[in-house]
C-alpha cells in the first residue's frame, strides 16, 4: 500500500484508495473498532467523494485522527489539464516521487436511443513509463520508471470525475505502461473499481490491454473477474508484428493465440484485437486478409485506429480511403470491424506525450 517519495523525504503514508474493503475492516477490529466502520469510512471516500478525514462526521474523533495518521486521502496531485475540441480531456498527474502519469477521458461518439448523455471512457495508466518498447508508443520513449500503485490507479477515476464533473462509465487500461506487467497492483484496482462500495464500476466496463504477454493471459483468465480483454495486435505476421512490437520475439503469435484460446476456453465474451494503421508497413490489402484469418481464429473483434502521431517518431497514418478499404477487407471476411474516429489528436492524446513533455523537456532520442 507504500508509494514511493523524493530521496531524503521519508516515506509517505499509504493512500486509502488503493485499501480493499477486508483489509480495513481487519485493520479498523485489530483497532477495536467495530468492523462496520470500514463501510461508512469507504462511503465518505467513494461516494462522497470526501478528501478531508474531518469531514467524516459520523466516526469518532479519536478514530479520525488514527486514520489521518495512518492514511492519506488522496496521493496524486494535478499537474496540467487539456481540454480537446471534441471534448476529449487530458489530465497530468504528478506522484511522490516528482513522476508523472497520464490519464485521458474520452467521450464516446453514440450513444444509445434514449441516452441522455454519452457514455464516457477513462484511459488509465499502470506504470510510469513502460519496458516494452513498442514502435508507435511515447510512453516507452524514456523507459521504464517503476510500477503504480492499486491507489495511484484507481485515483486517477477518483481525480478525472472531479475534474470533469462527470461519471466515469468505462475504464480501459490503456494509457501508460503493459498493465499485465504489473499484474498484482492492476488486479487490485480493479477489485476496488468493481466493487459495489467503490466507484462500482462493472467489470464488463473494464477492459485490460496488452500488448501480449502470454503466460499472464493464462493466468488472468482463471481470474473471478469478467473483464475484457484487448490484445495490441498490430501486425498479422511475425516479421510484421516484430517491427512495430518488439515483445512479439518473447511471444511470437503462435504462443500468443495459444493463450487467446485458453483465455476464450474459460470465458465466453469476445475479445478485441488493437491494430494501429501505419502507412507502408501493415496497412496493405494482403495484411487485412492474414488479419482477417487471425481474427476469424479467436472470435475476435478488431478495433482499427489511424497512427496518432508522435513527435520524434517516423510513422505516418495511411490516407482515410486506404483506412475505409482496409476496414471493408476485414468487414468482407466476415469480421467485425471499427474505425475509430480520432479523438485528442489536438491535445497530444497519444500514450505518454503529456509526459515526456513535462519530465523531459529537452527531448528524448528514440
Amino acid at each position: 500500500m507504500s508509494s514511493p517519495r523524493l530521496p531524503g523525504l521519508g516515506p509517505p503514508l499509504p493512500s486509502l484508495a488503493g485499501v480493499l474493503a477486508s483489509d480495513l475492516e481487519q485493520l479498523l477490529v485489530s483497532w477495536n473498532e467495530p468492523g462496520f466502520r470500514s463501510q461508512q469510512i469507504l462511503h465518505w471516500l467513494y461516494t462522497k467523494r470526501c478528501t478531508e478525514f474531518s469531514a467524516m462526521t459520523n466516526l469518532s474523533e479519536t478514530l479520525r485522527d488514527r486514520l489521518r495518521e495512518s492514511f492519506r486521502l488522496r496521493s496524486l496531485k494535478t499537474a496540467r489539464v487539456q481540454g480537446s475540441a471534441d471534448t476529449t480531456s487530458k489530465f497530468l498527474f504528478r506522484l511522490d516521487d516528482g513522476r508523472f502519469i497520464e490519464s485521458v477521458l474520452i467521450p464516446a461518439t453514440e450513444g444509445a436511443p434514449g441516452r441522455r448523455s454519452p457514455r464516457r471512457t477513462l484511459c488509465v495508466s499502470s506504470q510510469v513509463g513502460c519496458a516494452y518498447g513498442c514502435r508507435f508508443c511515447a510512453s516507452g520513449l524514456a523507459g521504464f520508471a517503476r510500477n503504480l500503485t492499486a491507489a495511484e490507479i484507481v485515483e486517477q477515476l477518483l481525480f478525472a470525475e472531479q475534474l470533469a464533473s462527470r461519471r466515469v462509465d468505462n475504464v480501459v487500461f490503456m494509457g501508460m505502461g503493459e498493465p499485465l506487467a504489473n499484474y498484482d497492483a492492476v488486479l487490485r484496482s480493479i477489485r476496488i473499481l468493481n466493487a459495489q462500495w467503490g466507484p462500482n464500476i462493472g467489470a464488463r466496463q473494464i477492459t485490460v490491454s496488452t500488448s501480449g504477454l502470454a503466460p499472464q493471459i493464462r493466468t488472468l483468465a482463471e481470474e473471478n473477474l469478467q473483464i475484457r480483454l484487448a490484445v495490441s495486435l498490430h501486425g498479422p505476421t511475425d516479421e510484421i508484428r516484430e517491427q512495430i512490437m518488439p515483445v512479439n520475439r518473447r511471444y511470437p503469435l503462435a504462443e500468443l493465440l495459444d493463450a487467446l484460446d485458453f483465455f476464450r476456453s474459460r470465458r465466453k465474451q469476445r475479445i478485441t484485437f488493437e491494430y494501429i494503421l501505419i502507412e507502408g508497413v501493415n496497412d496493405e490489402p494482403a495484411h487485412a486478409r492474414l488479419l482477417a484469418a487471425l481474427t476469424r481464429r479467436v472470435h475476435a473483434k478488431v478495433n482499427l485506429i489511424p497512427y496518432n502521431t508522435v513527435e520524434g517518431l517516423t510513422w505516418s497514418r495511411p490516407s482515410p480511403a486506404r483506412q475505409q478499404i482496409f476496414a471493408g477487407i476485414l468487414r468482407e471476411q466476415g469480421c467485425l470491424a471499427t474505425l475509430r474516429l480520432e479523438k485528442g489528436h489536438d491535445i497530444d492524446a497519444a500514450c505518454g506525450q503529456l509526459r515526456l513533455r513535462e519530465e523531459f523537456p529537452a527531448g528524448v532520442s528514440a
